[in-house]
């Protein structure tokens, strides 16, 4: 019975990391939307007390692409190779690009931190990599992860048609809506709790307990 431990030891792993991710990023885009200016505001400054806020940011933010990544990497594990190859290679490729800019966007905040008064460059520059670039490729990681969980039946068809509408908005909306980054972690948490429920309950009958 060890294959069946084994299997049944991935959505778990996938759970926690989700849970952690979402926790973890959401804090961070909330931490950088209060306290890095955003708008027209060319001469706002950042006080020290927001100084401290985006320092914080930009300490979380590389522990939640560790977390994004194993959580990444422990769906496709779930998943076996019954995948489609196709929409693998567009849920890891868009996965990657999603890391990458994040990190992209942390280092952007980071000139802003150096600065006493920020620059329309810096603030739109970081703003842009976060709401436009990166939160597309989590549109995209989204659609493929809800279109790889309906057709395995991972998901049930509400949860895969969830993230289909959150990697649809994700998509229109963009920069365009503050605050609408927030929907990729609230997504991922969703999965998370719902993969550690389905493990919970299968983990009485997996007949791989003590005699």
């Amino acid at each position: 019975m060890e294959p069946t431990t084994d299997r049944l030891q991935t959505p778990r792993a996938a759970g926690m990391a989700g849970v952690a991710f979402a926790l973890l990023l959401g804090a961070a885009i909330v931490l950088m939307r209060i306290s890095v200016p955003a708008g027209d505001a060319a001469d706002a400054t950042i006080d020290p007390d927001r100084r401290r806020a985006v320092q914080l940011a930009l300490q979380i933010v590389p522990f939640a692409g560790i977390f994004f990544l194993w959580f990444m990497g422990a769906l496709r594990a779930h998943t076996g190779e019954a995948e489609d190859r196709f929409v693998a290679t567009v849920f890891l490729g868009s996965g990657f690009v999603f890391v990458a800019t994040l990190f992209a966007a942390a280092a952007a905040a980071g000139t802003v931190l150096n600065e006493e008064t920020p620059s329309d460059f810096g603030r739109h520059y970081a703003y842009a990599l976060l709401a436009t670039y990166a939160m597309r490729m989590a549109a995209v990681f989204v659609l493929a992860t809800s279109m790889i969980g309906r057709m395995l039946g991972v998901f049930p068809k509400p949860l895969a048609m969830l993230g289909t509408l959150v990697g649809l908005v994700l998509i229109v909306v963009g920069a365009g809506v503050p605050w609408s980054e927030l929907l990729f972690p609230a997504w991922a948490l969703v999965i998370s709790l719902y993969i550690l429920r389905v493990r919970r309950t299968a983990a009485p009958t997996d007949g791989s307990g003590p005699p």
